[in-house]
């Protein structure tokens, strides 16, 4: 077998994966990206396009009675629990919900805001280099509400979002109808948060950093992540008929991180939220301008190459379970009232999984038993928001440059 050397090897080639390489690229290192299967042929494939510069409290686990009764009988159109699942995924939901209380979500927004407020910049950075600007729009998304509940939940969230400095706008009847002409009249208003981008096209906006990469010197050479072994020079694995080999490594796999790094004696707390998309057209010149998210029943419609896409909320079960359209087809009738939906444009659905640790953190930085070896992995819900910034975060710690924030919150280290 021939020998491939380079100076890191960043397995995965998802949105984390392709970013960190990218800032490693720029900082003088030889990167080679490695993955089993095409640029953004998972998880960064299937999601809402939305760059949510807002995002700064986690997604949690309901803590009200009611609301936990709710989601266990699966009465929530925002979570479908598989029951078969329950007893391999139990100990990673109790901590969940022990990571979800006030304290704990308050600690995670505060490590949040510093990627978010920088998600769409760190997005902007790649994307004009990489000819791919018109794949980012400055439209923003909507939170659109159809009671006087989802209204007050609504603008409860933008109260508590203003000391972080979001933005919104709240939208009455009328402004949501001026901007989303083909909402339906169940829908009574909404937030309008306008600063995060949104593209329409999450693959080929990855795709396009993937090419800027190799353009830019690098390699993408397909192979087993699980093969990686730590060896007198670094780290190595085989790719194809090459050997490769490195003095650094990072994990930047997503849900599919765990496959690695239990190998390496780590056992980290990933779980993994799972979703549905598909994509419709729209009856008559229905048309979106803007990712819009029905707030009562947590699904999201936005405007896609293919279509409109309508994406649930998250499955809990195992990462490798079979598909189940339960979730989806609950969603789909709901979703039809919401908005004009026309014919089914993919054959099947599309699944996806989300990589989360308990407290909705990444593990951001070196891993503590191994020299040479890095973690970019549990990135929840915002991958797409999170994997330019978190690739800059990594790309500084790795090379020994002063860091944009502190990264204490994201140390593999918080789980002992």
């Amino acid at each position: 077998m021939s020998l491939v050397k380079a100076d890191t090897i960043v397995l995965g080639a998802g949105i984390v994966g392709i970013s960190a390489a990218l800032h490693l690229q720029a900082r003088g290192r030889d990167v080679v990206v490695l993955d089993r299967g095409a640029v953004a042929g998972e998880t960064s494939y299937g999601n809402s396009g939305v760059v949510q510069s807002e995002a700064v409290f986690p997604y949690v686990f309901p803590r009200r009675p009611q609301d936990i009764v709710k989601a266990a009988l699966n009465r929530d159109p925002r979570a479908h629990i598989r029951y078969s699942a329950l007893p391999a995924i139990a100990p990673w939901v109790w901590r969940y919900f022990l990571q979800s209380g006030p304290k704990a979500r308050h600690a995670s927004a505060l490590a949040l805001r510093p990627l978010s407020a920088r998600s769409v910049a760190e997005h902007e950075a790649f994307a004009g280099p990489a000819g791919s600007g018109a794949l980012l729009r400055k439209s923003g998304w909507i939170k659109a509400f159809r009671t006087e509940r989802g209204r007050e939940t609504a603008l409860a969230e933008v109260e508590e979002l203003k000391p972080f400095g979001v933005k919104s706008t709240t939208l009455d009847r009328a402004e949501l109808a001026a901007l989303e002409p083909h909402l339906s009249d169940l829908v009574a208003g909404g937030v309008h948060f306008t600063d995060p981008s949104t593209t329409p096209d999450p693959a080929a906006l990855v795709k396009s950093y993937a090419d800027l990469f190799i353009a830019r010197g690098g390699r993408l050479l397909t192979g087993d992540a699980r093969a990686l072994e730590q060896t007198a020079a670094g780290w190595s694995l085989a790719a194809g008929e090459a050997t490769l080999q490195a003095s650094e490594a990072v994990i930047a796999l997503g849900p599919w991180s765990s496959d690695v790094f239990r190998g390496l004696g780590y056992r980290f707390p990933l779980g993994v939220k799972r979703g549905y998309h598909m994509h419709f057209g729209g009856t008559g010149n229905a048309t979106l301008s803007r990712p819009v998210l029905d707030l009562e029943f947590g699904y999201l419609l936005a405007p896609m190459t293919r279509g409109i896409r309508l994406t649930t909320g998250a499955e809990f079960a195992r990462r490798d379970d079979p598909p189940s359209s339960a979730h989806f087809d609950r969603l789909e009738p709901i979703a039809r009232n919401f908005f004009p939906l026309a014919e089914r444009r993919d054959a099947e659905l599309w699944l996806g999984r989300r990589p989360c640790l308990p407290d909705m953190l990444p593990v951001i930085g070196a891993a503590p038993r191994h020299k040479g070896l890095w973690f970019d992995f549990g990135h929840q819900h915002l991958g797409l928001t999170f994997g330019p910034v978190t690739g800059l975060l990594l790309a500084q710690l790795m090379t020994g440059e002063a860091t944009f924030t502190d990264p204490e919150p994201y140390r593999a280290e918080r789980f002992g």
